[in-house]
């Protein structure tokens, strides 16, 4: 409530509130009031306005007023406080107070008490309670519906002052994706019942539901309004296809196969197919009237029609125009224009080559069906002596490429060659298959030696003799050798192949050899086991031993020194070996000591008599010493061994170092010295490198890490106490190490 307090005019002198009136007072003054009436105008319902009206003592003495009484509640006196006076010629001021309770026109009368000559003053009031200015939308909310992405929507909205006071709308905010607001800018006046209207637009960016709001903000009592937004976001009509493609796959040509393909309306609103058209040979469209309007999620089905006119693969399309959001529809067509079944057999033939008498051969024969439509084998039959068929039951059904295996067996009844055929009887279109057959009845394997026995005769002892055994597979059919075995004292074998298979007419070849042990006859045999007619082959050996000549075998020189040898090198000297009294076989030569090692005798090997073999023995010495040890010569001299002295000297490999001296430095604060070397190349020196591991500290230094028949260059420089280093000193180049 807003109250207004009563001030006195400038110059107001002797009026002063609560002063009673005196009894015996002339009452001389006069009370006149400024106005007869005051009107209010229009005020809030519970709110307060004020007006002033000026009193005046127009007598000679002051006056007293006792009292201002109003008659309706709603205006009220606020000031000044009664009893006030007023001295005479001076005025006052009285504030009036209007606060409507309700909407509606009051009037009042105010009645001044005074001890004025006038008792009473009055003055007529008036004034109208309003209502307070009030926001109301319409409509409270928008519901755009639904409407296609991309699109936009807007509708009118007004708001109304409903109330009796103007109202300032400060703010005007939208929120919700796809909304906007157009056609107001903030601040806005409404006057009492006056309206203020602005668009609001949808335009979705996706599918699916949305919500948003208008916020105004004013001095209202309902300071904000929100006005509720809605919409639906639908993507435009969008045709799809199932299947998305259509492979016909082999259609025999002359027929045709007819599949079907369904097209929907996947978006959110209806589409019109306005054309549809195919292309690629042999394809084409059925059970499609054009044109065809789709609802949202509504489908239609047609047929398409792949008939060939030639064998091969084919391709094409269905295009249909429309006006969804994908004008142009494609649906990819394939096929194969296949010939009518036919049969083939792989292998077109079966030879099952030489088969043993008795004994049966099988062989996997396979028939396709290469053509386009399936073909059903009615009959099997098989011709020629010993050829069988099994694993085929008639009637079989090939589809197009596949296939069916069976088995064919040969098992010949007689030696000789056999001729046959397997006829098949289908419905393709070679309606007969002949695979012709083929086969030769041989007799059983049968195994031959070559020699039939082996004779070594006299083999001196300590030697040996070796002969070659051929084993030949002489029957119609192939043997399987399992073992190859000796027996009988000296004997043996080499080269042994078992176990192993000979096809008919093969051979296989070995060798026996003699070692005799005693001095006497010896027997033995080699024996062969296998699948041949004659499953056991024995080969008789024989042969004697004899008694070796009586020769002597000699070495030279008795010590054979190799001499000084740096260690990590090698030296070679040779010696001899002679044979007198008879031929020698040497048959082994070692060392005891693994620095000497003998070399240029292949053995065993024979010295006839009187004549010599030379040899080599390699020095290699590990340490720097005097090294000796002992050539052993094994043969079947009378003498069984013979041996030969054999001495070196290991010597240590040469080192050399390189001794530096350089003259001190003159500077007070030199603490030390580095070396530096560079490898000397031609004619000039290299890059420098530190040699010293610690700083020098006198001007000797001794390089020890040089190597053999290389060249260097060599500096110095000088360090300080700050660690500073000087540059080189002069170079020393070309130092070769021999």
């Amino acid at each position: 409530m807003l109250l207004l307090s009563l001030s006195f005019l400038a110059g107001c002198q002797g009026l002063s509130a609560g002063s009673p009136p005196k009894e015996t007072q002339q009452q001389i003054g006069d009370l006149s009031l400024a106005k007869a009436s005051m009107d209010f105008g229009s005020v809030v319902a519970g709110g307060t306005k004020t007006l002033t009206v000026t009193a005046t003592n127009s007598g000679s003495e002051a006056i007293t007023v006792n009292s201002a009484t109003v008659s309706n509640a709603n205006f009220s006196v606020t000031a000044p406080s009664f009893p006030a006076t007023i001295a005479a010629g001076q005025s006052a001021t009285l504030t009036l107070a209007f606060t409507p309770a309700a909407v509606g026109s009051f009037t009042a009368t105010v009645t001044i008490a005074s001890n004025a000559s006038n008792s009473t003053a009055t003055i007529s009031l008036s004034g109208a309670g309003i209502a307070a200015g009030q926001l109301a939308a319409n409509p409270s909310s928008e519901a755009f519906g639904s409407m296609t992405v991309g699109g936009q929507q807007s509708v009118t909205e007004t708001v109304t002052n409903t109330g009796g006071t103007t109202v300032i709308i400060s703010q005007a905010a939208i929120s919700g994706s796809g909304f906007s607001l157009s056609g107001i800018t903030t601040p806005v006046t409404v006057n009492a019942g006056q309206s203020a209207s602005f668009n609001i637009s949808f335009a979705p960016q996706t599918a699916g539901a949305v919500s948003g709001k208008v916020t105004l903000t004013s001095n209202a009592p309902n300071s904000t309004l929100t006005i509720s937004l809605t919409g639906t976001g639908i993507a435009p009509g969008q045709l799809s296809s199932s299947p998305t493609s259509e492979a016909f796959g082999s259609v025999t040509v002359g027929s045709q196969l007819s599949v079907s393909e369904t097209v929907t309306n996947t978006g959110g609103t209806s589409l019109t197919i306005s054309q549809a058209a195919v292309s690629g040979s042999g394809f084409s469209l059925s059970g499609l009237a054009i044109p065809t309007t789709l609802a949202a999620g509504q489908s239609t089905t047609f047929n398409v029609i792949f008939a060939p006119q030639a064998t091969g693969s084919g391709s094409g399309s269905v295009t249909l125009t429309s006006n969804g959001s994908n004008p142009t529809l494609t649906i990819p067509l394939s096929g194969t224009g296949v010939s009518a079944g036919q049969m083939t057999a792989n292998p077109s033939s079966q030879a099952f080559g030489s088969v043993t008498v008795g004994t049966q051969q099988t062989a996997s024969e396979t028939v396709t069906n290469t053509g386009g439509t399936s073909v059903t084998i009615s009959q099997a039959a098989v011709s020629g002596t010993g050829f069988s068929l099994s694993g085929l039951v008639t009637p079989t059904t090939l589809a197009a490429g596949q296939s069916a295996t069976f088995t064919l067996a040969f098992s010949p009844q007689a030696t000789g060659a056999v001729s046959g055929n397997v006829t098949l009887t289908s419905n393709g279109s070679n309606p007969t298959l002949t695979i012709p057959l083929s086969g030769t009845g041989v007799s059983a394997g049968q195994l031959t030696s070559n020699p039939s026995g082996e004779d070594f005769g006299s083999v001196s002892l300590g030697s040996q003799q070796t002969a070659s055994e051929t084993i030949t597979n002489t029957g119609g059919s192939s043997v399987s050798v399992s073992q190859i075995t000796v027996s009988g004292t000296g004997f043996s074998l080499s080269g042994n192949p078992a176990p192993m298979t000979l096809s008919a007419g093969q051979s296989a070849t070995f060798n026996v050899t003699f070692t005799p042990q005693t001095a006497s006859a010896a027997s033995g045999s080699v024996r062969v086991t296998s699948t041949a007619s004659n499953p056991t082959l024995t080969i008789p050996l024989s042969g004697t031993g004899t008694a070796p000549q009586s020769g002597q075998l000699t070495v030279t020189p008795s010590t054979l020194a190799l001499g000084s040898v740096v260690v990590g090198q090698s030296g070679t000297a040779s010696g001899s070996l002679s044979a007198s009294g008879g031929s020698v076989t040497v048959t082994g030569a070692s060392t005891n000591n693994s620095s000497f090692v003998v070399g240029g005798l292949s053995l065993p090997v024979t010295i006839p008599s009187g004549q010599s073999a030379t040899f080599s023995i390699t020095f290699s010495p590990q340490t720097a010493a005097t090294a000796s040890g002992t050539l052993t010569i094994t043969s079947n001299a009378l003498s069984s061994t013979t041996t030969e002295t054999l001495t070196g000297t290991g010597t240590a490999a040469p080192t050399h170092s390189v001794n530096l001296s350089w003259t001190a430095s003159t500077s007070t604060d030199v603490v030390g010295y580095n070396v530096y070397r560079a490898l000397f190349n031609s004619s000039a020196c290299g890059a420098f490198s530190k040699i010293n591991p610690v700083l020098n500290t006198t001007t000797l230094y001794t390089d020890n890490t040089v190597a053999n028949s290389t060249t260097y260059c060599y500096a110095t420089t000088a360090v300080d106490t700050s660690n500073a280093e000087s540059g080189y000193s002069n170079i020393v180049s070309n130092v070769a190490i021999p």
